[in-house]
């Protein structure tokens, strides 16, 4: 019998980053289950917070310097069954672009509708009331 989520892996910071009524999705080369859009993540590394690893993965993955904003909670991913850290965050400066092109395929800023057609399931609880609040 399997112990629920005895994952010992580092959980995963997703940096939520709503800009100008958008959020900033990026594509993966490599899927993870079903996911293929998402949001900027990556492992906390030992010593980090949620918040650091999320701004550091945002810099390495799009070359976006943001600033973190707050927490939108915890879960364990239905999908990938990995604990996600999920961040709210700011633009500090810089342009979204593929900066990890080994990660990445491409990033798109995406409004409501476009969000909507690359990720057709709902987002966790609090994410969601977050990107229903900023999105346009």
């Amino acid at each position: 019998m399997s112990q629920p989520n005895t994952d010992e892996r580092p959980p995963i910071a997703a940096a939520i980053i709503v800009h100008d009524g958008q959020v900033l999705m990026v594509r993966r080369r490599v899927k993870e289950g079903q996911l293929s859009w998402q949001f900027p993540a990556g492992e906390v590394e030992a010593g980090e917070s949620a918040d650091d690893a999320a701004v550091r993965e945002t810099l390495e993955e799009t070359g976006l310097t943001v600033r973190a904003a707050g927490s939108l909670g915890k879960r364990v991913h239905p999908n990938t069954g990995r604990t996600m850290l999920y961040v709210a965050c700011d633009v500090v400066e810089g342009a979204a672009h593929v900066a990890d092109e080994e990660e990445l395929a491409e990033v798109a800023w995406c409004d409501r509708a476009t969000l909507t057609a690359y990720v057709p399931y709902p987002f966790f609880a609090p994410v969601q009331e977050h990107l229903d609040a900023n999105l346009r």
